[in-house]
């Protein structure tokens, strides 16, 4: 076949693509919508690379379905060749599936419940159960990204906040909603959801005092957590409570933090997690893992991400790598050749402490969360922390993550 260096389209560039991905090696290029792939869909899958050890994610961009990943053939064809997990970073979050005018009518008609739409969502879970990629939930409970009207009285903009039984009945409603959609229209495609996000917080005056596990009452300055106003202090629990007795039985339920490797917030997730344990309501902790050069610590230092990896793994609850981003504050061969060496620094630690290399902990799943720089659906997009540059090309980071995992693999033959 000789050489396309031209844009492909519909079936002609499906049939190209699946000759050249099948191979494993793309000998002549794989031109999609005027990316050259052929670098990015040739050699070791991520995937692969870790197969012994955890999933490979990533994540799906996009603050609407216009400018969703999934609407990207040349994106997608890099996800489909490295990657078996994939997370929405905005499009499954409350304030996307809740629907103020359905909620309105069911108020009006006498039906309590919020109306929730999956539109927003629709194209990636089609494209994951079309593609055999698993998805993590994200997110069902968090005080940002839930709209203000749904804590209040009639589902309005003005209402009264509703009271704790009301919002209770209604925080349960949702949650069975969302799950039983996912479960009966895409059996199988969501394998985690994370249940409740950034709860815990330490920056004083922030968090209440009495339960020990420091949950969040305030954020951004002086906005008010509206579960905590609404609820209390056990929103939380309430949530996995609602979770765990509408999640299908391969559903693991978590909960998902940033920051988690500063020692004060480390030791309040152990604490909440532990407790949720207890009661059997959460099987895994997500670690966020947003970075930089320099902060923090990977194998040792301040704030030690393997400090806290190892002190989560002694709950024995599964870990993720939820949202591993890591950032340079420029685009310099340097400053990528140093992002490069952190990556690596993080995939060494990961897979030595995973229990498939000897280590205590339980990671089944790590997500890069986002696939490419200067994201192509953004007008001047400045992201510089993701494997792939804004030519969809690899980066040095690119490379040093497949290294670690292609080296796991030659040790292991």
């Amino acid at each position: 076949m000789k050489a396309t260096r031209f844009l492909l389209s519909g079936f002609l560039a499906a049939i190209l693509l699946v000759a050249y991905v099948a191979t494993g090696t793309c000998s002549e290029a794989v031109i999609v919508d005027g990316y050259n792939i052929t670098a990015s869909v040739s050699g070791t899958p991520l995937k692969d690379a870790y197969q012994d050890y955890f999933k490979m994610g990533v994540g799906l961009n996009g603050y609407n379905v216009q400018t969703d990943t999934v609407n990207s053939r040349a994106m997608t064809e890099i996800i489909k060749y490295h990657f078996n997990s994939a997370t929405y970073s905005n499009l499954m979050k409350p304030a996307y599936l809740l629907d103020q005018a359905g909620s309105i009518r069911n108020h009006n008609a006498g039906i309590a419940d919020p109306a929730v739409r999956f539109d927003s969502a629709i194209r990636g879970l089609e494209f994951c159960k079309n593609n055999g990629i698993q998805m993590r939930g994200h997110v069902l409970v968090w005080h940002n990204q839930t709209p203000d009207w749904f804590f209040r009285a009639g589902y309005t903009d003005n209402g009264k906040y509703v009271d704790r039984e009301t919002m209770l009945a209604r925080l349960e409603s949702y949650i069975r909603q969302v799950l039983e959609f996912t479960q009966r229209e895409y059996p199988g495609v969501i394998y985690a959801w994370d249940v409740v996000n950034e709860a815990v917080e330490n920056t004083w005056g922030a968090y209440e005092v009495q339960s020990g596990f420091n949950i969040r009452t305030r954020y951004s300055g002086s906005t008010e957590n509206p579960w905590y106003k609404v609820i209390g202090v056990d929103y939380v629990e309430k949530a996995f409570e609602f979770a765990r007795k509408y999640a299908g039985p391969d559903v693991k339920l978590f909960y998902n933090d940033y920051n988690t490797f500063q020692p004060t917030k480390t030791q309040s997730i152990y604490k909440l997690a532990s407790h949720l344990k207890a009661k059997g309501l959460i099987d895994g902790i997500g670690m966020q893992g947003y970075m930089d050069l320099n902060y923090p610590g990977i194998g040792g230092g301040r704030d030690s991400f393997k400090t806290a990896l190892a002190k989560f793994a002694e709950l024995g609850l599964e870990i993720h790598i939820t949202e591993l981003s890591i950032t340079t504050n420029g685009s310099s061969e340097e400053l990528f050749r140093r992002q490069a060496e952190r990556y690596e620094d993080v995939f060494r630690v990961l897979t030595e402490l995973d229990t498939a290399g000897g280590g205590p902990a339980n990671i089944t799943s790590v997500t890069v969360f986002g696939l490419m720089d200067n994201y192509l659906f953004y007008d001047n997009d400045t992201t510089t922390t993701r494997l792939f540059d804004g030519r969809l090309q690899p980066k040095p980071a690119f490379y040093s993550v497949l290294g670690v995992g292609e080296g796991l693999q030659a040790g292991a033959r």
